[in-house]
């Protein structure tokens, strides 16, 4: 793939090329230490998002888990969290559900992100406790940076957001034309959205690369990840990742070890089409047990996140075949879940503390304190 920008402009990037060289052909993952952790932010609950836009501003969100949280989308300034755009979009709340229009307030926020157009996507599953969808309420919604003003608001019927579904992350196609949506909920897929039409369709609905892998169990802290029923974490198609030329779009299964990507090409010309274009995935390798993924600026490294041993492991795109290897491993990184890169090159990562939350634990608060950090080059 190639680059868009020199390689040592990005200081991550750099660290990186110095704690993978000769290393990339390895079969096994000791930890490269390039990295330290840097503490951005705490929150009073869990927090799953994070985008950091061109300007350097911070935006986080805060998903309805296990608590009605009382802000769903969120500016960093100063450590403190401001709602975004304004309170009222942040105003609806499980006891006033039929009071507030759900197609027009955070109802569940899984994800935030920053395109190159000046904006931020949020992208509102409507599930709160990752249960059933408010009518109305599933949408990727478009906030300009500039006025905070809201200027787009795509609304999901059931064709695309159905029962059982949980729209959990988004990336945009570099020319702004394009959103691609992983779907982690019970039957996973991938949903292109045609963004100057507000279109949406799904595509590779219950193919075998966006399902939960049978068999796999997920772990935390070196013991099987159960609810107090025994059901396990069964979360499907969930980490996505695009490519800096938008030609591939990766993804994986949070219960699976396995990253696929497609091209892009595919799922716009074929797959909009209604084309079965299962036999146009590719098995890029495995990650083992990953959420967040994010490919670097300059298109070589993917960033991952390991939940199940509190890691952040890279791989090297530009070597097919090589294995990823863990580049930090800190006791702090309690469920490392999404990533965003700053326009300094500085990679961010939330840790939302899933195995730690109520739907594990009988005796986790309901309002789980979480934290945002910076992945700080050793020098």
């Amino acid at each position: 793939m190639p680059s868009r920008l020199p390689f040592a402009r990005h200081a991550t990037s750099f660290a990186l090329m110095a704690a993978l060289a000769g290393h990339a052909g390895a079969q096994v993952a000791p930890v490269e230490r390039g990295f330290t952790l840097e503490k951005v932010a705490d929150f009073g609950h869990q927090v799953t998002g994070v985008t950091v836009a061109g300007d350097g501003r911070v935006f986080v969100n805060f998903p309805r888990w296990t608590e009605d949280s009382p802000i769903s989308v969120a500016e960093v300034k100063d450590g403190a969290v401001v709602p975004f755009p304004n309170e009222e979009w942040n105003a609806w709340r499980n006891a006033r559900k039929d009071e507030l229009s759900p197609g027009e307030h955070w109802v569940c926020v899984q994800s935030v992100v920053a395109d190159k157009q000046g904006n931020v996507w949020v992208l509102d599953p409507a599930a709160p406790a990752q249960a059933t969808i408010v009518p109305g309420g599933p949408k990727l919604v478009r906030v300009s940076l500039a006025s905070n003003a809201v200027l787009q608001n795509i609304r999901f019927d059931e064709s695309v957001a159905l029962q059982g579904s949980y729209l959990n992350d988004v990336r945009f196609s570099p020319d702004g034309k394009w959103a691609y949506i992983t779907d982690s909920g019970v039957r996973g897929a991938i949903v292109l959205v045609d963004l100057g039409t507000g279109e949406a369709k799904r595509l590779l609905d219950g193919d075998p690369s966006t399902q939960p892998k049978k068999g796999l169990v997920v772990t935390a802290d070196g013991k099987p990840l159960r609810r107090p029923d025994g059901k396990g974490i069964e979360f499907a198609a969930d980490g996505i990742a695009l490519s800096p030329d938008g030609q591939y779009l990766y993804w994986q299964a949070i219960k699976g070890d396995t990253l696929y990507r497609i091209a892009t090409s595919v799922l716009i010309e074929e797959g909009w089409r209604g084309d079965d274009i299962g036999g146009k995935v590719e098995t890029v390798g495995r990650n083992g047990v990953a959420d967040g993924l994010l490919i670097d600026r300059a298109g070589k490294y993917m960033y991952v996140t390991s939940p199940e041993d509190d890691s952040v492991k890279v791989r090297n795109l530009a070597l097919p075949g090589s294995e990823p290897r863990v580049v930090l491993r800190d006791p702090r990184l309690r469920w490392p879940d999404t990533f965003s890169q700053g326009p300094d090159g500085v990679v961010y990562v939330t840790t939302s503390r899933i195995q730690d939350s109520a739907f594990f634990k009988r005796d986790a608060p309901i309002a789980l304190p979480t934290s945002l950090w910076r992945l700080q080059p050793k020098r």
